[in-house]
C-alpha cells in the first residue's frame, strides 16, 4: 500500500476534510487491517453509524468514526458495503454500535459475536428497518407472538437473578437491569433498554436543517442546548456560517450553564442515595436557582428555543446578564459550603469510597468519555482536545481523578461544577457586542460535528441533500457509557446499585433515540 498523509492511508482515498473531520473512502477488504494500525497506535472508535445509498450504489455505506491521541479532527474511514465483516474483536464497543446498525438497515456483520435485537425490540416485525429508504416514516404494526430475549446466563451454584424494571419505583424511563448474584453479591449485570424507541433519526429525514435543531435539543431535556449547539455546529460547518462573537460567547454561557444544573442534579441523586437528604436539599436549592435564571434569560428553564443554526434566536441584554452574574456568584458560595460538607461526613466517604470502581483500562475498549471518564483517569474533553467555537482559543482546565469509584465521580462533578460557574462570572464582563445571529443558505453536503455535554462526548452527523436532511445521525454519551454500569457495580452488593447508577446519571432518552 502506497501511504501518505497523517493517519497514513492513500491521499488518493481522501475524499474531504474540514475542521472537524477528515475522511477516507476504505476499500472494505483493507478496512480491518487499517483498524489493527490504529489500535497499535491506541486510537480509539468513537461511533459507527450507516447510511443507506441504494438509491445510486445499491450499497449501504458505514462511517467508522476513530480519535487519535493528540489529533485535534476525528478520522472517519468511509466503507461500501452490504457484507460487512465485525470488528468488535479490535473494538469491543463495536459490537454495540453494529447491533444498533442491524436492527435499523437490517445489516448482518460477519463474525458477530452478539447478534441480539438492541433498540427495536422482539415485538417489531421481521423485515422492519426504520432507516432504510425503502421505509417511510409511520405507525408500526407490532406482533404479539415473539420469542423471549435471552439474557446472559451465569451458572454456578448459588447463583440467582434479581430482575430490576423496566417499571421504576420513581418517574424516570423504563430500562431493564438483569442481576446475577451469590448472596449480595453482583457477579454479572447485563441491560437492557430500547423500551421507548421514538424513531427521532427517521423522523429527522426530509426536513428543512434550520427547523432539525427543535428535534436535536428534544432528544434528551436535560442536555437540550448541548444538543441543540451540536447540531447547529454541524449545519453551520456544512454552509460555512461564522457565528457572531457575541453569540459564540452566548453559546459558552448556555452550555456551562446547563453542565452546572445537569451536574448539581447527580450530586443531589447520589447523597440521596446514602439517605444524606439534608445535603441534597440545598445541592436541588442551587440548581433551582440557575434554573430559574435559565427561565429568566431564555424564557425556558431547560434553554429550549434559544439556539438556533447561525447563532441565537434572540439576544439576552445585559443587565439579565448582569443579575444571573449575581446568582452564580451566589451559588459558588453555597456549592462550597455544601460540598465542603458533605465530603467531611464519615458515612458519606464510606459509601461513596471503593464503591462503584469504573476501571481506566475500560476506557478505550468501551469508548467511555466525559465525567465517568475523568473519574477513572484519563483526562479526556472534547472541549479541550477536539476544541470548538469559543473553546478554541479558551481549552478549559480538564478535571481527573484515577480512583474511578462513586467519591471519584462525585469530586469529578463538584469541581466541574465549580469550573463551569466561575467561567461563567468571569466571562460575562467581557462579552463583546453585536449580533447575536448570522443568516445564510443551506448547501448539500455533509459534516460531523462533536461536543462535550453533561455526560461526555456528543457527536452528530448531518447530512443535507437538496436542502433537506437526508440523514439525521446523532451519538449521545450516553450510548456508550451505558456500558460502564455493567462492569461499574461488579463485586459491588446489590443495595449500592442505586448509588453507582446515580454517579453515573445516564439518559435513557439519549439511548432510545
Amino acid at each position: 500500500m502506497s501511504v501518505m498523509g497523517s493517519p497514513g492511508l492513500p491521499s488518493s482515498w481522501l475524499i474531504k476534510s474540514d475542521a472537524t473531520a477528515v475522511y477516507y473512502s476504505v476499500p472494505a477488504e483493507d478496512l480491518k487491517n487499517i483498524l489493527t494500525a490504529e489500535l497499535a497506535r491506541e486510537s480509539r472508535l468513537v461511533w459507527i453509524f450507516c447510511t443507506d445509498e441504494s438509491r445510486t450504489t445499491e450499497v449501504f455505506r458505514l462511517w467508522y468514526v476513530i480519535e487519535e491521541a493528540e489529533r485535534p479532527e476525528f478520522i472517519v474511514l468511509v466503507v461500501d458495503t452490504s457484507h460487512p465483516e465485525s470488528i468488535a474483536s479490535l473494538y469491543p464497543v463495536a459490537s454495540y454500535f453494529e447491533r444498533k446498525i442491524a436492527d435499523e438497515f437490517g445489516i448482518r456483520f460477519e463474525g458477530s459475536v452478539d447478534e441480539r435485537r438492541l433498540l427495536l425490540h422482539e415485538c417489531y416485525p421481521e423485515g422492519f428497518y426504520p432507516l432504510r429508504k425503502t421505509t417511510k416514516n409511520g405507525p408500526v404494526q407490532t406482533t404479539e407472538k415473539t420469542a423471549p430475549y435471552e439474557f446472559r446466563q451465569v451458572q454456578g451454584t448459588a447463583v440467582y437473578q434479581v430482575p430490576v424494571g423496566p417499571v421504576h419505583a420513581g418517574i424516570i424511563e423504563p430500562g431493564h437491569f438483569r442481576f446475577s448474584v451469590i448472596g449480595e453479591t453482583i457477579v454479572n449485570l447485563e441491560l437492557r433498554l430500547g423500551y421507548l424507541h421514538r424513531g427521532i433519526e427517521k423522523l429527522a429525514e426530509g426536513s428543512d436543517p434550520f427547523s432539525g435543531i427543535r428535534i436535536a435539543e428534544s432528544i434528551s431535556g436535560d442536555e437540550s442546548a448541548a444538543l441543540a449547539c451540536c447540531y447547529a455546529m454541524a449545519i453551520e460547518t456544512i454552509a460555512s456560517i461564522r457565528i457572531p462573537d457575541r453569540a459564540a460567547a452566548l453559546r459558552v454561557i448556555l452550555l456551562e450553564l446547563e453542565r452546572s444544573y445537569s451536574l448539581l442534579s447527580d450530586l443531589a441523586g447520589m447523597v440521596t442515595d446514602v439517605a444524606f437528604s439534608a445535603a441534597a436539599a440545598r445541592f436541588l436549592i442551587i440548581r433551582e436557582e440557575l434554573q430559574r435564571s435559565c427561565e429568566m434569560i431564555t424564557g425556558s428553564r431547560f434553554l429550549k428555543g434559544i439556539l438556533t443554526v447561525g447563532g441565537l434566536s434572540r439576544d439576552i441584554p445585559d443587565d439579565l446578564l448582569m443579575a444571573l452574574k449575581d446568582t452564580v456568584i451566589q451559588s459558588l458560595v453555597d456549592l462550597d459550603e455544601v460540598f465542603t460538607w458533605t465530603l467531611s461526613v464519615p458515612s458519606v466517604i464510606d459509601r461513596f469510597s471503593t464503591t462503584g470502581v469504573v476501571r481506566e483500562p475500560l476506557i478505550d475498549p468501551l469508548a467511555l468519555s466525559g465525567p465517568i471518564a475523568r473519574a477513572s483517569g484519563r483526562a479526556c474533553d472534547v472541549r479541550a482536545d477536539h476544541p470548538y467555537g469559543w473553546y478554541l482559543a479558551h481549552p478549559p482546565c480538564v478535571i481527573f481523578k484515577r480512583d474511578g469509584d462513586v467519591l471519584a465521580r462525585f469530586s469529578v462533578k463538584g469541581e466541574e461544577i465549580r469550573a463551569s460557574l466561575t467561567l461563567i462570572k468571569e466571562m460575562i464582563p467581557d462579552i463583546p457586542k453585536g449580533p447575536v445571529h448570522v443568516t445564510a443558505t443551506i448547501r448539500d453536503g455533509f459534516s460531523l460535528s462533536a461536543l462535550e455535554s453533561p455526560r461526555g462526548r456528543t457527536l452528530f452527523w448531518i447530512k443535507v441533500i437538496d436542502g433537506k436532511i437526508d440523514r439525521f445521525a446523532v451519538s449521545t454519551a450516553s450510548f456508550c457509557n451505558w456500558l460502564a454500569i455493567e462492569h461499574a457495580v461488579m463485586g459491588n452488593i446489590v443495595p449500592d446499585f442505586p448509588v453507582i447508577n446515580k454517579s453515573l446519571n445516564l439518559s435513557y432518552a439519549g439511548t432510545d433515540l
